[in-house]
Parts: structure tokens; sequence; C-alpha cells
């Protein structure tokens, strides 16, 4: 019997487990691939730690996957055998209730997410739907370990960049990890200003944000040189928001990008009067995948990474929680 090797997490708050599973066959619209990456992500660290009700266990966390198509199940059209491809976290939706109907498929009644409600890719191999799986350029196929933290950290900054509108010229990121390094970058290849917030007293945080192209980087409670017309946060810290409230200009907008926040204290109504918004950003849809990736085939990112064994998940993991990372750590089997 062919085998495949997962670090599966069997119940919440507990270590991952390396395990030998049988090498599955592809059911109906579906393909399998074998992972070439595959990031590590915050999320990954909800699910760990039993803070997302969409999660199931045991399960196989990751979902930040560049892999090969190894096998077609019946009727996966549109990929074919050796080709390299992306699987993010959106795993698969209805494509039938209102929000699929009308485009908005990263709301779905009946989604399914990768890592979380299917099994991940923190393993040598991953079934995937094949209508969910996304193009990769030539560039970006021939390095999955670069390419794997697009696929989330850059989504879900790619799709709070688009909901901090195009006319906020001047932009306050609260948390500079694997999502804002990478969309600090698009940003001023855009032409915005970027200002980076960090904890408190984290100079190498700070000088990292402005090695990526922020242009003031200070503690997440300083006040920026100048109001921000939009605050991007992406720490699960809700402390942040009364915070970043107070950064933003009259008018402006304060997008929380996480899955999973900490509980917002109670703040002023003065901090949120003369039309200020607070908005979230749930999931993504393939479409933001396939923008996303062509317009980062375009840019000259710079993605940080640290390379980790399959094996090595956990220590991975701890490293993340422990904010000893700068950049994205990648899973290389």
């Amino acid at each position: 019997m062919k085998t495949m090797q997962a670090m599966v997490l069997g119940h919440p708050k507990q270590a991952l487990q390396l395990q030998d599973r049988p090498l599955p066959e592809p059911p109906a619209g579906e393909v399998r691939l074998r992972v070439l990456a595959c990031a590590v992500c915050r999320t990954d660290l909800h699910v760990i730690d039993g803070e997302l009700p969409q999660a199931r266990y045991p399960i196989v966390p990751g979902h930040e996957i560049v892999g090969e198509v190894e096998a077609l199940g019946p009727g996966a059209d549109g990929l074919c055998v050796g080709q390299i491809v992306g699987l993010p976290w959106l795993g698969g939706a209805c494509c039938s209730c209102r929000y699929c109907i009308d485009g908005d498929e990263n709301l779905c009644d009946r989604p399914q997410f990768t890592g979380c409600s299917r099994d991940g890719g923190f393993a040598t191999h991953v079934l995937a739907r094949a209508a969910f799986c996304l193009p990769l350029g030539a560039s970006q196929c021939a390095d999955p370990e670069h390419t794997a933290p697009l696929l989330c950290a850059g989504l879900i900054g790619w799709r709070a960049l688009r909901a901090a509108g195009d006319g906020a010229r001047v932009l306050g990121l609260y948390g500079f990890g694997a999502a804002a390094h990478l969309i600090a970058q698009v940003a001023a290849h855009q032409g915005r200003k970027v200002f980076a917030f960090t904890r408190a007293g984290d100079t190498a945080g700070q000088q990292f944000a402005l090695s990526m192209g922020a242009s003031w980087a200070g503690g997440s409670g300083e006040a920026p040189p100048e109001p921000v017309d939009a605050a991007l946060i992406f720490a699960p810290a809700g402390e942040l928001v009364p915070q970043a409230l107070q950064a933003v200009r009259k008018g402006g907008r304060v997008v929380c990008g996480g899955i999973h926040m900490s509980d917002i204290p109670s703040f002023p109504y003065r901090l949120l009067w003369e039309e200020r918004r607070i908005l979230s950003v749930a999931n993504l849809t393939r479409q933001d995948g396939r923008e996303f990736l062509a317009a980062a085939a375009r840019l000259p990112l710079r993605v940080r990474t640290t390379r980790y064994a399959l094996a090595d998940a956990n220590a991975a993991v701890g490293d993340l929680r422990a904010g000893r990372l700068n950049g994205a750590a990648v899973l290389v089997p």
C-alpha cells in the first residue's frame, strides 16, 4: 500500500503528531497534490487553539499550499498531471446559495476550508477540489517556498487593501507579520505611503518594516506622522481597533483582516464619529486569488521565509506564536 505522511492535530491545544496514512485516490471533481511547500499562517494557530467553530478534528492544518498535480479524479477538468497549482483557505463553496450566486463565494453558507474543515497541507499530499486550485505563473511554480505565503498572507492582505479603498493614499498596518510584509510592498509599488505599527519596543520588527517599504514604523500606541486614510489590522488583538480609530482621518476606515480577534474593548463614540468606519475581511474568492497572483508575478516582491521540515511543524508553529519570525514560516516536505 502506498502511503503519505501528515502532521495531524487530534484535538485542540495538542501538539501535532506525524502519522503515516494510506495515499488517497481523488474522488470525482478532485485532484491529489504532492505538496511542494506549505506556509504556516496565524489562522493555523486559531485552528490549533480551537478558536474557530468551522474546524473539525482530527485535522491536518495548512492552507497556503503549492503542490504538483499527481492524480486526477473523474471530472477534474482544467488541470493536468504534473501541473503546479496553489491551494488556498477557501477549499470549496456550494455555488448555489445567495452569496455564491451574487459572486460573494467568500461568504458561502456551506463552505469548505482547507486545513480547517478538510485536511490541509501540513503533509506530503493533499486532496483538493480541482475548481478551487489557483493557477500560478512560471516564476511562482519554480519557487514554491516563496510562493506559498502568497496563498493566504498575500491574498488576505490584498483583499484588505482593496477594502481600504482606492483613495487610501496613506495606510497604517498593524501587526507586521507575513501579510503586512507583503502588502506593504504592494502598496509602496502603487505609490501609497505606509506606516507600520508593531509591538512597543520591537525595534527589530520596525527595522524589518522599513526594509519592506514602510516610510515610518513605531509602536501600536504611537501617533503616526500624519493621520492615515485607512488602517489594516492583521494582529488578532481587539485592543488595536480603538488605537487604529485614533490614527485614521475623518471618513477613514479600519479594516480587520483576521478570521479571529480578541474582543474589542469599549471606546468613546468620538473615535468613531466623523464617519469613520470599521469593517472586516472574510475569507477570499477565487477571483481574488487569480487577480493577486497575477499582480504578484509582475511585482518584485521580496518574500521573507524561514524553512522547516514537515516533521518540525510544531517548532514552526511555536516560532510563529512567540513572534520569533520576520516574514513567514514554510514547511517543505
